[in-house]
Order: C-alpha cells, then structure tokens, then sequence
C-alpha cells in the first residue's frame, strides 16, 4: 500500500499531501488587498517553498488549477506567470473564474507535482 503523508495539517485541510511520488497542495493564495500581479507573485512563492519541503521544485509541477475573483485579471495574472514558468516545463494548467474565500482574494493556486 503506497504511503499517504501530510504536513501543515490543520483541522480543515493539509497545505501538503503526498501519495506516492505525487504532491497535492492545498489552495495558495496572496496578501489580501495586494494587486493581482502582488498576489500571484506572492502564491508562486508560496507554491515553491511548498514543493521544496515536500522534494519537488516548479520544473516537476504536473496540473495547476487557477481561480481568479475577475476574468478581468487574467492578462495581469499571466504576466506574472509567463516569467516564472520555467522554459519548456510549462505544466497542464486551467483558469477559471470563481468566488474566492474572501472579496480580498483575487487570485488562488491549485498544484499537483512530482517529487524528484
């Protein structure tokens, strides 16, 4: 039986959960009030210290789910995005428009990685 391993595990989710030579992390999202650009800057940092604990890096990153507050956003996003994705590794990825947590979040992060 492959081995399901948590850490950062509150009552309500695990910021990482891994299955195998799977990483799941949970949702990562910016500042509140910070720009769009502010925010997703803030997710990818917070995505790569993630991957770096569990053994992964921005190079393995399978799937990545984005939610933005407004459509509106998206090119302000990509920006952002389009200068970290490391070149040649882009992941699998969707974007899609959703009410978040709070009106403050404008931006969220859903990734599945390799480890290695």
């Amino acid at each position: 039986m492959t081995e399901v391993t948590r850490a950062h595990v509150g009552q309500r989710m695990s910021q990482i959960v891994t299955h195998g030579d799977t990483i799941y992390l949970a949702g990562q999202v910016g500042n509140p009030g910070d720009s769009v650009a502010d925010q997703t800057k803030t997710c990818i940092e917070r995505v790569e210290t993630l991957l770096a604990e569990a053994g992964s890096d921005a190079t393995r990153i399978l799937q990545c789910v984005i939610w933005m507050a407004d459509m509106a956003d998206f090119a302000e996003m990509n920006a952002v995005w389009d200068a970290w994705v490391p070149e040649g590794h882009a992941p699998a990825r969707a974007c899609g428009e959703a009410k978040l947590a709070t009106p403050e979040y404008k931006v969220e992060f859903i990734v599945i990685a390799a480890k290695g």
